[in-house]
């Protein structure tokens, strides 16, 4: 039975997309076929973490919400690219494990449409599907677009895993509140929160009991700003570059927690 397991963050510059890469080389690491889909159309950037040049991108995921092709034409496999650029000691991805990533457009003039035009949401949802019929997925990862609108409410609603990404900071405080509470209404099955980019000063425990006690959810990781993430500046995957970082560790057992 394929799952669906949506990455969310209230605000931008939480490491969400970092986050849905990593979740997706642990994931397909383990032998899984795993689909992510870029659904931050305003601003989309994931598929540098994937080494998915702008010119290897024929159709994107603005070509199928705008009838030019059907959605798995815009999924590309990048497995091969992620098993060339490995950290010491790190594992490459198994025979049959892949990562399938279906990218948004990053012209100019598209994202502008979509900004203007907008799309059918209701499509976005039949392309979920077909992606996971057409790929024969394992999982699906569908790193959202911050904020509440209403594309990210249907990912949130069809979604049968939400991983909420969080930095200890008052403004993500509020906002992820806000998150929490749509995301119970509209009962998500599993539901996670991830504290990222905590200054090394803080006391993780005090963290993570913290947060778990003020949105009474459970927090799958506390995780530390981190020199080796801002070093590798989007070139990788960070969980295949340093497999044995805490930040690996933790997010492996996130991914665990994900998939129960």
């Amino acid at each position: 039975m394929s799952k669906i397991i949506s990455v969310h963050s209230f605000r931008g510059g939480t490491g969400k997309s970092n986050t849905t890469a990593n979740l997706a080389g642990i994931i397909a690491g383990r032998g899984l076929r795993v689909g992510v889909i870029d659904t931050d159309i305003n601003s989309p950037g994931i598929h540098v973490l994937f080494g998915l040049d702008e010119e290897e991108i024929k159709y994107s995921l603005n070509d199928y919400l705008w009838g030019k092709c059907e959605i798995e034409k815009a999924a590309y496999d990048v497995t091969a690219n992620l098993n060339k650029n490995l950290g010491e000691g790190a594992e490459p991805i198994p025979a049959n494990g892949k990562i399938y990533l279906i990218p948004a457009s990053i012209k100019v003039g598209e994202i502008a449409r979509i900004l203007r035009e907008g799309y059918d949401v209701g499509l976005l949802n039949d392309g979920f599907q077909n992606l996971i019929k057409e790929l024969t997925l394992d999982v699906l990862l569908i790193d959202t677009h911050p904020g509440l609108n209403e594309e990210t409410l249907l990912s949130v609603a069809i979604s049968d895993a939400l991983a909420i990404i969080m930095r200890p900071d008052q403004q993500d405080y509020q906002g992820t509140g806000v998150t929490v509470e749509v995301a119970r209404k509209l009962d998500v099955p599993r539901m996670l929160l991830i504290v990222n980019k905590t200054p090394m000063s803080f006391n993780f425990d005090e963290v993570r009991a913290r947060v778990a006690q003020t949105y009474n959810c459970p927090v799958g990781a506390v995780l530390p700003h981190s020199d080796e993430m801002m070093t590798l500046a989007s070139a990788g995957v960070f969980v295949l570059h340093f497999p044995n970082h805490p930040i690996t560790q933790n997010l492996r057992r996130v991914a665990t927690e994900l998939l129960a």
